[in-house]
Formats: C-alpha cells, structure tokens, sequence
C-alpha cells in the first residue's frame, strides 16, 4: 500500500455543513433552554473543526516521505495545475479553517452560557452563520484536495526500501513483455494511469530478495526535448528509485526506430543515472538482428538469454541485505 492509498475521502463543505448542522439540531431537541444552545453549539463546532482537521492530518508529510513518491506526487498533481507546495497550501488553509471554528466556538460558548434563553438562541445562530462562512471558504481548496487523493490514489505499489531494476527503450523494443516474462505469474504486473502514459511494476526474488521490475512506457522511452514536464519530473523521481537500469536494443528495426537513435537514448539515460546506477545495454530480439554495441543479447520470445540479462541486472544492483549485529 502507498503512503497515499488509505486517505480518506476529502468531503465537499456543503456536506460537512448539513452534517454539522443536522447532528446539532438532533443533539438541541434532547435538551432545554440555554443547555440545548450550549449543546447544538458544541456538536457542529466539533464535527466542523475536527472533520476540517482530519482532512490535514491524513495526509502523509511530503518532507518526510522517500524522494520518489514526493517528486512523483508532484508531476501527478501537476495534471490539475497543481504542485505539491500548492497543496500543502490548501491543506493550510483547511487547518486554518478548523482552528477558526474552535475559536468561534469558544467565543459563543462564553456568551451563550450568561444570557437568557432567546438570546442564547440568537448567539447560537450567529456562531451558527459563522461557522458556515468559515466553511464556505475553504470550499475551494477541500475540492483540490480531493483531487489530488484521487490522483494519488493510483501510484503505483513502489517501494523504496527494495531494490528496484528500471527497464528503459523506446517503444516496441519488448520492455513490457520482458517485465512480463520475468515476474512470477502470481506476482500481478500491475497497470497505472500516469499522464498519457502507464508504470508498470513487476516483482521477481532471488536468493531471498524480491526485486522490483519498473516499466515507464512514455517516460523514459523518448528523447528529453520531447516529453512534456510532467514526465521530466516523473523522470526525476525515477532517479531516486532506480539501483539498476537495463535498456533495451531492437537492432533489427521492428520496433520502427533507427538503431542510433536507440543508442542516442541509451547514451542520455546513462547520462541522467549517473555513475552511481549501472545501465546495462541489453538487444532484445536477437534471434532476428543483433549489435556488438550491447553487453547483453537476448530474445523474450524464444526465451534466450533471458535469465543471464536478469542475473546480470541483479549482480549489477549488488543488492547488500542489513543483517542484525550479531556480537561477540
């Protein structure tokens, strides 16, 4: 589960004032005089600050969260003109609002408990307008908020205390069958909505160590002046992510992309990883072409050299497992 899948539905303020009101209207008739304003006060004062409050306090803080899934939320939220600091400031203006309600409620509390009954009634309906305005106000930023957890909702399963294997090339060079072919049939390859593009994530263990298998198709499968900036920042993230990458070659042309144009994209990714990832070049499709350019050949549809390219991008990760300090 990601960090953003179990947030709650963010309500609209109309929805929070008709609870608000109507729970308070039940909790007045159960009393009398000053006591039945004291209580109807009290009840939609809380259920207005503390639902406004959970709102915030669901989400996960973004400067404590792993890099990917902070710059990763960032180029999703993106599709509704937002960024993750505009968010953080709608989720402020949420927070402000149920601090208000609390002083609001404070305020008339004081009032309504030293007044006769029919002014009680009409201190109450003025907290009562009050607490709707205050409401009324964050009815803008509620509804990004809840487009933005409808956005998030769908990131992908990736976990950043595992190893994680990116598979990178231009379309049609069998990224997405070789995650296929390599995952255990009981580990889902799961499907994404990501811009106009999809992650997919697959799963594989050896000795003991599951491996994540990361394809972006439309992401890291086309030069960098030719995505859009949202799929920059998901590049970015993947940064963070990746412990290995392996790309892949058609050196015999199906996949509709001259060869040096793959190598120029091989050349640009090496450059965007850094020394710190291996990138390990990989020809796909070698039972129909191959290129002495590639470290590795193999074919996912006849399954040649299939389990050396993975057994190499494991050693390439040289994944070290924590073990607990023994002693002596």
């Amino acid at each position: 589960m990601t960090v953003f899948e179990s947030l709650p539905t963010t309500p609209r303020s109309e929805e929070l004032i008709d609870k608000a009101f109507s729970r308070a209207s039940r909790a007045g008739r159960a009393k009398q005089g000053i006591e039945a304003q004291e209580s109807m006060l009290q009840t939609a004062g809380n259920i207005l600050s503390d639902n406004l409050g959970n709102v915030v306090t669901s989400w996960p803080d973004f400067d404590a969260i792993d890099p990917f899934y902070r710059e990763l939320a960032d180029a999703i939220v993106r599709r509704e003109d937002l960024d993750v600091d505009a968010l953080r400031q709608h989720l402020n203006e949420v927070m402000w609002a149920s601090r208000q309600i609390e002083e609001i409620q404070r305020e008339y509390h004081g009032r309504i408990r030293t007044a006769d009954t029919d002014t009680a009634r009409k201190l109450r309906k003025q907290a009562f307008a009050r607490y709707a305005d205050v409401t009324e106000s964050v009815a803008g930023d509620l509804l990004a908020i809840a487009d933005a957890r409808e956005e998030l909702r769908t990131l992908p399963d990736i976990r950043a205390d595992e190893p994680a294997i990116v598979v990178a090339g231009y379309p049609n060079v069998g990224k997405s069958s070789l995650v296929n072919a390599v995952t255990r049939a009981s580990n889902e390859v799961a499907t994404y909505p990501f811009t106009t593009t999809q992650i997919r994530v697959g799963h594989l263990e050896r000795d003991h160590i599951r491996y994540q298998l990361v394809d972006t198709p439309g992401v890291l499968d086309r030069p960098a002046d030719e995505r859009n900036a949202i799929e920059a920042q998901a590049v970015s993230a993947l940064t963070h992510l990746a412990d290995a990458v392996v790309f892949l070659l058609d050196a015999s042309g199906d996949c509709g992309y001259p060869l040096d144009s793959q190598l120029a994209l091989r050349d640009e990714v090496q450059d965007l990883f850094g020394e710190a990832v291996p990138v390990l070049t990989v020809c796909n499709k070698a039972d129909r072409a191959r290129t002495e350019t590639a470290a590795h050949h193999m074919s996912v549809e006849t399954g040649e050299g299939v389990e050396a390219v993975v057994t190499a991008a494991v050693e390439a990760v040289d994944y070290d497992v924590e073990l607990p300090f023994d002693g002596e």
